[in-house]
């Protein structure tokens, strides 16, 4: 190692961009102690270059990325390159107490807040798609050909996502051109958003130093499917024990689990605001995508905003560890932390709520009359960005969640986004995000 070795310290921001700054690796055991200088306004970067105007933050204050030393990871370096090596920060005051804006502290908050009042300990994992930008014809999906023609990338990357601690658990070709999925086993819930953060910079360094590109744009080409974000949640109680699963409840999903899959459902127009937040982000969500063309909760149904997943094996027991809930509407211009954060909450005013579970679809919404389809939300989630920034004004609890100067970053930013791709063909808006995610 370097005596002149970098270490970024970096927190995620409102946009998913991963923002800090690098001090010497051999310095860096005084900015676990006392951080490192940051500014307010950096929040208002917007994903296409300039701040958002007008913002809350202006060109006053002072804050300091404060390092989770838990965080630390390095990915050693190919021959005369250096090493992937950071620090994941919280955004604190210069006193050390949490900024109000922070993304990572706006999770450990809902985490804090279904622990407190439902008794529940969250266990996650965020599953990725993106795509390779190549100009070469792709091979078929699904396909071992498709497997191989990301060789060396493919085994170079898995082994950089062990070393980086993401515990990756499968790579496989998807259904779109060069497009490629990683699992990762699932994680306490604010560990399951650090993986999400990290796993996405150690793709795009990996291709980067494989001479590629990588993306994980919502939609590359509006022809073929898109890239989204599984993210996977189960609830145990303060002993383990599972909370999501009884096998005497229709798809054997819990009271609690419905109440808490009513909730998500119940503030879908909102969340699709923070989990699915870019002008091109909507066009994937629409139905016959394999995304969340359906409001609904489905049993094993990829058209489903909210999936139950399958259980495997026979035994009870095994089914009750297994029990989880995929959420579908997400991509990566979400931020980890508010995306999963704001499922929590709107999962908590569910259970808080005592709604009754949904009903659940077991069938393709194609399939579906037009009554049934109403009922199930066939394209009933927001069509636009602009859709969704007005469900989230108009959902009170969700405004409360964020609080107000929260919320005002986060509206700012998302509709200088719009006014910054306003007149933009979907193609031509696809090309622009794919460049900077």
């Amino acid at each position: 190692m370097s005596a002149a070795e970098l270490v970024a310290l970096v927190a995620c921001d409102l946009t998913a961009i991963v923002r800090g700054r690098a001090v010497f690796v051999s310095e860096l055991q005084e900015h676990l102690d006392a951080g490192i200088g940051w500014v307010p306004a950096n929040l208002a970067l917007t994903p296409l270059g300039p701040l958002a105007e007008p913002n809350p933050f202006g060109s006053t204050g002072d804050l300091r990325l404060m390092p989770d030393p838990d965080t630390h990871l390095r990915v050693g370096a190919e021959p005369a390159g250096s090493a992937l090596e950071l620090v994941l920060c919280d955004i604190v005051d210069t006193d050390g107490a949490p900024w109000e804006c922070c993304p990572r502290t706006f999770l450990k908050r809902a985490l804090a807040e279904l622990s407190e009042r439902a008794g529940a300990t969250v266990t996650a994992s965020f599953e990725h798609e993106f795509q390779l930008l190549r100009p070469e014809r792709p091979h078929l999906p699904f396909s071992l050909a498709a497997l191989r023609s990301a060789e060396p990338f493919a085994t170079t990357l898995m082994s950089a996502l062990v070393e980086a601690g993401v515990e990756p658990e499968l790579f496989f070709a998807e259904f779109a051109s060069h497009q490629f999925e990683i699992p990762v086993a699932p994680a306490g819930g604010l560990e399951a958003a650090d993986r999400a953060v990290v796993l996405r910079e150690v793709v795009r360094e990996i291709a980067r130093r494989a001479g590629l590109r990588a993306s994980f744009v919502p939609l590359l080409d509006p022809a073929e499917a898109g890239n989204g974000v599984h993210i996977h949640i189960s609830l145990t109680d303060a002993d383990g024990r599972a909370l999501l699963h009884d096998p005497e409840q229709p798809a054997a999903l819990s009271r609690l689990g419905g109440s808490f899959a009513a909730g998500v459902l119940a503030h879908a127009g909102a969340l699709t605001a923070l989990c699915a937040p870019s002008p091109v982000s909507a066009e994937r969500l629409s139905p016959h995508h394999w995304s969340a063309g359906a409001l609904c909760l489905g049993d094993r149904n990829r058209e489903a905003l909210l999936r139950i997943p399958p259980l495997l094996g026979t035994a009870r027991s095994e089914h009750s560890r297994q029990m989880r809930l995929e959420f579908r509407g997400a991509d990566a211009c979400a931020n980890p932390y508010l995306a999963l954060g704001a499922i929590l909450c709107a999962g908590l005013e569910g259970i808080e709520g005592g709604l009754p579970s949904p009903p659940v679809l077991d069938r393709d919404p194609a399939t579906l009359a037009p009554e049934e389809a109403e009922r199930f939300g066939v394209g009933a989630l927001p069509g636009s960005l602009e859709e969704a920034l007005a469900a989230l004004e108009a959902d009170e609890p969700a405004c409360r969640w964020l609080g107000p100067q929260l919320h005002e970053a986060y509206s700012s930013l998302k509709r200088a986004e719009l006014a910054a791709t306003a007149g933009l063909r979907l193609q031509e808006s696809c090309a622009r995000y794919a460049e900077v995610y």
